[in-house]
């Protein structure tokens, strides 16, 4: 398990990446939403239909938190991926916004 600092590092670095991502969907011509950061929290904000993502690192626990679709996401480190990863379903983060951002744009 990761200590709180190393943590903290990978977990930084996961966010900012994801961030980055998302930026550049949402400079996509209709991407349908807008990302904001603000102290280390990114949301994910919809007008159509109305909702908002919240995006954040939880040390004491070390996960990556995701509150969307009315459901709360809890990722971990994976040391062999290198990446946090959805335990149930094995998805990595960027793929698993993309996939949540996916269906509340269905709507």
């Amino acid at each position: 398990m990761l200590n709180e600092q190393e943590f903290r590092r990978v977990a930084e670095a996961a966010l900012d990446a994801l961030m980055r991502h998302l930026m550049a969907r949402e400079a996509e011509a209709g991407a349908g939403f807008e990302v904001e950061e603000e102290g280390g929290v990114l949301n994910v904000i919809f007008e159509e239909p109305a909702a908002k993502f919240v995006i954040t690192s939880n040390a004491p626990v070390r996960q990556i938190w995701i509150s969307a679709l009315s459901t709360s996401f809890k990722l971990e480190w994976d040391q062999a991926a290198s990446a946090f990863i959805l335990p149930r379903t094995g998805e990595l983060l960027a793929p698993l916004v993309d996939r949540l951002i996916g269906k509340q744009l269905e709507g």
